[in-house]
């Protein structure tokens, strides 16, 4: 099946599924794909069972696997995403919560991601299952980021109060960045440490480990800001929305596409070009005409992007090696990757309430705002061959079905308890 047919049947799927959701179960657009695709591959799976002459399960598996999720994620639809949310994100809402979004993008990601290893690396022992710290390690990296794709579409029909949804918003824009980060410098180390041909490192000291940390992160940052300046100067020199939309679309697969290839931080770098040109472009170098078709432009990929995504997400559990000891590994990692959150979110508040006042139920709402989606699906799916990979893929996908289901399904109920 060519590249083709495989974007025409998930795009069809997706809109047959999105109409049954607003048609029939009107629950939030991510939310309703995940359960609508979730529920068809249950159904597959258990057809399957029922008739496994057929081979339904083995042809439609085999053709989930020919579709690289995290090929498809991280190479493709990231940065288009990323990009978009910036894009629609208040600038001055930021900066004047950049200590508490900084903290919590930073220090509470890497409490999260030590919380989280220490934990499942007690929990893993318990059950007889063999894990590496070092692969505990890495599985706390990529489980502990809030998906900005899954916490931003949320967002959109919240209503919640716009310190508060900067806060929310701004977390998971740039924990996104900073996990892959931290996540990119385990691999390397764990390749380094078991010989995995192609990690270009060699052996990885403390200090290689710092540099690459900087490397990815700043780089990123830079390039996102010089691109993000380019474009903006381009777009203050013209007026044809045309030519301005399509500028904005050169940027994200220009800087995204040079990121990888200098082994910088694609994600923080459309962040950072996203928000410059959705603020300080928007406010000095488009005309309203602009400025509507390029909102248009944005929200319409956004939805279309966030449709196929949630969709191979439910399809997703077709691939996945399902175990009864991992099963019931994946149900417990549940409540410990929201301790892990409450904590990570409980102490860069503590520490900030002598200087700064924040609402009521704040660490509540950000412990089960926090979303976990495709991004850690992606990052798991792109672990090298090692021994604990399909332990922690499952750990994964129980996780993210739980937080996409049940706390997307749920938050609204939080905010109104708490505002």
């Amino acid at each position: 099946m060519n590249l083709f047919d495989v974007i025409a049947v998930l795009l069809t799927l997706a809109a047959l599924f999105g109409y049954l959701n607003h048609r029939f179960l009107r629950l939030e657009p991510s939310v309703g794909l995940l359960l609508i695709s979730l529920a068809s591959s249950l159904c597959v799976m258990l057809l399957s069972k029922l008739a496994p002459n057929l081979g339904l399960v083995g042809a439609i598996s085999g053709y989930v696997t020919n579709i690289d999720f995290n090929e498809a994620l991280m190479h493709g639809m990231l940065g288009f995403l990323l990009f978009a949310g910036a894009l629609h994100a208040d600038l001055d809402y930021f900066v004047k919560r950049r200590l508490s979004i900084s903290l919590l993008a930073t220090l509470g990601l890497l409490i999260s991601t030590a919380l989280v290893a220490v934990m499942s690396k007690a929990l893993f022992g318990l059950l007889g299952l063999e894990a590496s710290w070092l692969a505990c390690l890495v599985f706390g990296a990529l489980i502990s980021p809030t998906d900005p794709i899954a916490v931003m579409g949320i967002l959109k029909t919240l209503h919640a109060p716009p310190s508060l949804e900067a806060k929310i918003a701004g977390e998971s824009l740039f924990n996104d960045g900073v996990a892959v980060v931290v996540f990119t410098v385990l691999v390397a180390l764990i390749q380094s440490q078991t010989g995995h041909a192609g990690n270009g490192h060699g052996s990885l000291g403390p200090l290689d480990m710092v540099w690459l940390f900087v490397r990815e992160a700043g780089g990123g940052a830079l390039l996102g800001f010089g691109s993000g300046w380019i474009a903006y100067r381009m777009m203050r020199s013209i007026d044809d929305y045309k030519v301005e939309v399509l500028l904005t679309l050169g940027l994200v697969m220009g800087s995204y596409s040079l990121a990888w290839s200098l082994h910088i931080s694609g994600p923080i770098a459309v962040v950072v070009s996203g928000l410059l040109i959705g603020n300080r472009g928007r406010a000095f170098a488009m005309s309203e005409e602009t400025t509507e078709y390029l909102e248009k432009f944005w929200e319409l990929l956004d939805e279309i992007l966030n449709a196929v995504l949630f969709l191979l997400i439910g399809v997703e559990v077709l691939v996945v090696a399902f175990h009864r000891v991992s099963v019931l590994a994946g149900l417990i990692t549940i409540g410990v990757v929201l301790l892990a959150r409450l904590i990570s979110v409980s102490i860069p508040i503590t520490l900030l309430r002598w200087k700064i006042e924040f609402s009521q139920g704040v660490i509540r709402i950000l412990t089960w705002a926090g979303l976990r989606g495709g991004i850690s699906v992606a990052l798991a799916l792109s672990l090298p061959p090692i021994p604990e990979k399909p332990l922690l893929l499952t750990c994964t996908y129980m996780v993210v079905l739980f937080s996409i289901l049940v706390q997307g399904l749920t938050i609204k109920k939080v905010l109104r308890r708490y505002i």
